[in-house]
């Protein structure tokens, strides 16, 4: 999978490596926030498989991207759709503070 070059990469997991990736432009977060990001993506690859990366795009919205191997049959297409819309509903507000962190301090706006 690969990103515009105006996408940061904020974190993601992979099943098939069975590794977990923090952009390392990120650890001032508070350790909380990183540990409720970790076990967020990785409980996604060991119940749906394949990987997941959350990814701030160009005007600094949070998008969550899901992909797999074609040969990846433990891949659960419906369970992965339906577990990223219960990720962006529950976690809605920690989805919003991370944008307003990332406005703020990465592309340098000001707090309305």
């Amino acid at each position: 999978m690969t990103f515009a070059d105006d996408e940061v990469v904020l974190c993601g997991a992979s099943c098939y490596t069975k590794k977990y990736y923090l952009n390392e432009n990120f650890e001032s977060l508070p350790q909380a926030i990183k540990d409720e990001l970790k076990i967020m993506c990785v409980l996604y690859t060991e119940e749906i498989s394949g990987t997941i990366s959350l990814v701030f795009d160009e005007d600094g919205s949070l998008q969550v991207f899901v992909d797999h191997n074609e040969d990846d049959f433990y891949y659960d297409e419906i369970g992965s759709a339906l577990k990223v819309k219960q990720m962006q509903m529950t976690k809605r507000e920690l989805f919003e503070q991370l944008e307003t962190y990332y406005r703020v301090v990465f592309l340098g706006e000001g707090l309305e």
